[in-house]
């Protein structure tokens, strides 16, 4: 069993504390890195010299000695742009995922025009990452966010996020999806300094195999041509990408023409944009011939999606159930609560508590007597004192109830010190279904308000409850009061 951490740390073992914290997640992402660098390929390759007669674009003037990978199959990268989405793209069994920035932006209710901030970007790749086990996922940095600097702070922050991955493109600002109009680039001197300069960060940031792959973009075809895209892929590569990807190009030719303007030894990647892009959609196999690595389908989960839930919203108009919907059971594996219970089971086991059964109905044992309502057998029995709201009066260590009270007693010691972590937990349920109804909770200290949010609980003698709450009579998982709600509804009082 854990020991509980003390309530105070020095300044010194908050620091360390914090840079364990900081090391794991850099640990993570790193190790996520090293995965999509294995599935693309990137170890046990012979070094191999280019010389001058190598045609790789308009840099084959100099000499380079580079690694060539090993032949790896092409690898379908589909596009999460949340946390349910990268769920499911894991569970579905793909080796990769790519984070979409169209997507994302979509998922925040904007087009991709560069109105979606760093930020985020960031949050939604958390998001990705915390929702999955271990999926390489390939982050979209649209332009770095600014200047160069910026651009070195983006990969930086991807990398520490979780982000296998991070593509950087040579868009001027505001930048827009590949595939709409208005498409205008930075020089080459600024995008090949973006290029360095989200380089530099990532060597940076880790060594080896733990770097994160950096993935370059251009968007020159449509603003500028395919030689001068040809010309930015390669000067990219050169200037220490891992990975290229010239967007909205328009045939097989130029796909094919990209793959031998970049060196064997970076990968490249395509793009299958379904419903009508510029780029026609090549199957995999093909893809791979050409000589791509990877392939993205942005698309298809976020059209998937908007396209049912309109067709959700349209039955729901009409008065009735969506079609084909997934069992509730099956939704709930999908977000992941087989695994959550499993894990509460474990900590509920270690910490001394039996993990109680979920589809059971609760343990009924009967409340205290002493907080039953009281009888009033006498018809000329003055009606229950109506139910005072308290003062609450805040102490460092306490709650005090400084005045009210209700259900008759000896009335002067209404007044208690309640823990402040107590707590009143309120639960309406159907025993037959055991379906719940409503299930809240309060500070123990407003205990003298139950009844505005019970009403049955009006005549609950609540100096009882004091000194049970006061003492050590009560357990978490026995109700301190029960009582019927109607329509075989049953409502309980637990302490917390």
């Amino acid at each position: 069993m854990l020991a509980a951490a003390p309530a105070h740390r020095p300044p010194a073992a908050r620091r360390r504390t914090a840079a364990r914290g900081g090391a794991l997640l850099v640990a993570a992402a790193a190790s996520r890195a090293s995965r999509l660098r294995d599935i693309l390929g990137g170890r046990g390759a012979d070094a191999v010299v280019v010389s001058e007669g190598e045609r790789w674009g308009p840099l084959a003037e100099t000499r380079h000695t580079r690694r060539r990978p090993t032949p790896t199959p092409m690898h379908q990268a589909p596009c999460c742009h949340d946390g349910l989405t990268a769920r499911l793209i894991e569970r579905a069994g793909f080796p990769l995922a790519f984070m979409s920035g169209f997507a994302v932006a979509a998922a925040r209710g904007f087009p991709d025009a560069g109105l979606v901030s760093y930020a985020e970007v960031a949050d939604s790749l958390r998001a990705c990452v915390e929702a999955t086990t271990s999926l390489p996922i390939i982050a979209d940095g649209d332009t770095g966010y600014g200047n160069c600097v910026a651009v070195a702070r983006t990969v930086r922050g991807f990398a520490v996020a979780g982000a296998a991955g991070v593509l950087i493109e040579d868009q001027a600002s505001p930048k827009s999806c590949g595939h709409v109009r208005g498409k205008a680039v930075v020089s080459r001197a600024d995008a090949v300094a973006r290029v360095r300069a989200a380089a530099d960060a990532r060597d940076a940031a880790a060594s080896g195999s733990d770097r994160v792959v950096l993935f370059a973009r251009s968007d020159a075809r449509q603003a500028a041509g395919l030689a001068e895209a040809l010309w930015r892929a390669a000067a990219y590569a050169d200037a220490g990408a891992d990975a290229v990807f010239v967007d909205a190009l328009e045939s097989e030719e130029e796909l094919a023409a990209l793959a031998r303007a970049v060196p064997p030894s970076v990968w490249k990647m395509a793009n299958n944009l379904e419903g009508g892009g510029k780029t026609p959609i090549l199957a995999p196999r093909r893809l791979g011939d050409l000589g791509f690595d990877v392939v993205a389908y942005p698309l298809s989960l976020l059209g998937a999606g908007v396209a049912a839930q309109k067709a959700a919203l349209d039955a729901l108009r009409s008065g009735a159930v969506p079609a084909g919907l997934p069992s509730f059971a099956d939704l709930q594996a999908d977000v992941g609560f087989p695994e959550y219970w499993a894990q509460a089971d474990r900590y509920a086991s270690e910490g001394g508590e039996a993990a109680a059964p979920r589809a059971q109905r609760p343990p009924q044992r009967p409340p205290p007597a002493a907080l039953l309502p009281r009888p009033c057998d006498d018809e000329d029995a003055p009606p229950p004192r109506p139910v005072v709201e308290p003062t609450v009066v805040v102490e460092p260590d306490a709650i005090v109830l400084a005045g009210g009270g209700s259900g008759g007693g000896d009335g002067g010691n209404a007044s208690r010190s309640i823990s402040r972590l107590d707590f009143l937990r309120i639960k309406v349920f159907n025993p037959s279904t055991n379906a719940v109804k409503l299930e809240t909770k309060i500070p123990a200290g407003f205990v003298g308000g139950l009844a505005a949010i019970v009403p049955q609980a009006a005549g609950l003698d609540l100096d009882a409850l004091a000194r049970l709450l006061a003492g050590s009579a009560w357990t978490r998982d026995a109700p301190v009061w029960q009582g019927e709600a109607g329509a075989g509804d049953v409502v309980q009082i637990f302490v917390e």
